[in-house]
């Protein structure tokens, strides 16, 4: 049986040149300055920033930003990720609350929280996590929430006090196959995030995971991965194009073409996903708003095969 290559964080000799459809727009108008000036004045972190996402322009744009809470300093190192790891500084308590208000003041309808791992706090950061949405639900009581969280080292107790604070959606992203797992996310396990989906749905929770193409993984890997993925009751998957955010980050290894993202939103509706998001530059957060609502991209989808087997016939 032939091996698989090994992804390694060394720079290619030759880089892969970036296909046209991965142009972004540069971020720009009066609605982005609007959110960059609430963010900057309630001195907020967004992962749109730290992350380098490529999508900030078209979502500031329309007045929506995902928020990053417990700071932006990491205690993982994960080899694809751009945000900065280090020592963390303390916990600020005030934190939800400012996190409350600047939403109340953006006006959103939807919103979306993330955090860096705080590995180093007893509640691994989960205490600001419930604080944070329950401010957030309490000053934005007709606003939706999507919780993307790290997997507190699959923390049971943890886990449950996202489930008491009862967000709209909370997700959990695998990032990778399994095989390259400890490669991508260092400090990470790939059988503990499943774990970590399954508590979140027999919690009652609608849950939602991402994974990125690029960094070596095979067609049948990922369909796996999916496939263990439904087993677990996860609702949403979100697949993208993985870049590179420096020279020192994880190469990647391929660009997948539009038609390999659209089969593989096919193979997700086929393989019981109730949304399915899939493009080249498609992150955890993009079209959020419409990942709340159950049956929504699955009725979407069925609507689309009905629409294309009546024009062939």
């Amino acid at each position: 049986m032939q091996e698989l290559p090994v992804i390694s964080k060394e720079p290619l000799q030759t880089r892969i040149k970036k296909p046209d459809w991965l142009r972004v727009k540069l971020p720009i108008g009066e609605s982005y300055k609007h959110v960059r000036g609430l963010v900057d004045n309630h001195q907020l972190h967004t992962i749109c920033e730290s992350g380098n996402c490529p999508n900030m322009g078209e979502c500031w744009g329309a007045g929506t930003a995902t928020f990053m809470i417990l700071g932006n300093i990491c205690t993982r190192s994960c080899g694809f990720c751009a945000v900065a790891t280090g020592k963390p500084e303390n916990v600020d308590w005030n934190e939800p609350q400012r996190v409350a208000e600047a939403m109340h003041l953006m006006k959103v309808k939807h919103a979306v929280i993330t955090s860096v791992d705080r590995d180093e706090l007893k509640d691994g950061g989960s205490i600001i996590w419930y604080n944070t949405i329950k401010a957030v639900k309490a000053l934005n009581p007709d606003a939706t929430l999507e919780t993307l969280i790290p997997d507190f080292r699959g923390n049971v107790e943890q886990i449950q006090r996202i489930i008491d604070a009862a967000p709209e959606v909370v997700s959990h992203n695998m990032e990778t196959i399994e095989r390259i797992t400890k490669q991508v996310r260092i400090q990470a396990k790939y059988r503990r995030s499943l774990q970590v989906l399954k508590i979140l749905k027999e919690g009652g929770m609608r849950t939602k995971t991402g994974i990125m193409l690029g960094l070596g993984e095979t067609k049948d890997e990922i369909i796996q991965t999916m496939y263990e993925l439904v087993a677990v009751g996860c609702d949403v998957i979100t697949l993208g194009q993985y870049l590179q955010p420096t020279p020192k980050h994880l190469p990647v290894q391929r660009f997948a073409h539009p038609d390999e993202f659209a089969e593989l939103r096919e193979i997700g509706y086929e393989l019981g996903f109730d949304y399915v998001e899939s493009g080249p530059l498609v992150r955890s957060s993009y079209h959020s708003e419409t990942h709340v609502i159950k049956n929504f991209g699955r009725n979407k989808w069925m609507a689309e095969k009905i629409k294309f087997s009546n024009t062939t016939l």
